[in-house]
């Protein structure tokens, strides 16, 4: 318990480091450049300490138990006693790793409905919009495009195959759907595939690659582990632009075919 709590001191300790340059710069420019008082000091300093606690205690909690979680997923779920069965021995082949993508697409999905940083996009997103774009409508539509991104991304480390061919071909399908999706979902749209990248997600889909590319034959964790939040980032997109266009289709059906 004592070790617990000192590895809990060191890590809010480097989260004040890490955290002291924005402070410096949102403080700088109100007191120097715009030369104005900060309103609600009191609240704004306890609302820095609470965040200072909270990543201090969350990064503590990842590395205690989300990394290691996930790299124990990967090493169980590629174990070939695990996939072969009483086939042991025989070689395999990426289709003998079904639970693998079923995993990734799970613990894409669940990472993602849980991650924060998408829920205040999400809600923001609410307000702005007057209540068109739903908030509930806007996360599962980002889960649902990490889920295929990361169980797609989990295929190509299998596979061995370039990490360009996934990445240079999913940007050519969003610039194609940009063109025709409707413009007001365009830009939440690129946003979405930015918050994902945060606290819950990266974390976890970083371990899961990693572990993968250590116990799948032939792949190397430097090569082939990395990449999968890339997946995370690219495919929300894809999700988002096609959900305003089902939506935006939905739409336009449902008023022909209203009596006239």
């Amino acid at each position: 318990m004592i070790d617990i709590f000192k590895e809990l001191l060191f890590t809010i300790a480097y989260t004040v480091r890490d955290v002291t340059p924005i402070v410096v710069v949102i403080f700088g420019f109100q007191l120097v450049i715009l030369r104005k008082p900060i309103p609600n000091l009191k609240k704004i300093i306890t609302g820095f300490v609470l965040v200072l606690l909270g990543l201090g205690i969350f990064l503590e909690g990842l590395e205690a138990a989300l990394f290691p979680l996930g790299r124990l997923m990967a090493q169980q779920l590629t174990d070939p006693a695990f996939i072969a069965g009483d086939q042991i021995g025989r070689v395999l082949d990426w289709w003998d790793y079904q639970w693998v993508y079923l995993f990734a697409f799970a613990i894409g999905f669940a990472t993602t409905i849980a991650e924060p940083a998408l829920l205040a996009v999400a809600i923001k997103a609410n307000q702005v919009s007057a209540g068109s774009i739903g908030v509930w409508g806007l996360r599962i539509a980002v889960a649902i495009g990490v889920a295929i991104g990361i169980a797609l991304g989990v295929f190509r480390i299998i596979t061995g195959t370039p990490l360009y061919w996934y990445i240079i071909g999913g940007y050519v399908f969003v610039l194609l759907q940009t063109m025709f999706a409707p413009r007001m979902i365009i830009a939440l749209a690129y946003d979405s595939g930015g918050v994902t990248t945060s606290t819950v997600t990266v974390p976890l889909v970083a371990a899961l690659g990693l572990g993968l590319a250590s116990t799948v034959p032939g792949r190397n964790p430097v090569l082939d582990g990395f990449g999968l939040i890339a997946f995370a980032s690219l495919f929300p997109i894809m999700s988002v632009l096609a959900y305003a266009q089902l939506s935006a289709w939905l739409f336009r059906r449902s008023i022909k075919s209203q009596p006239q």
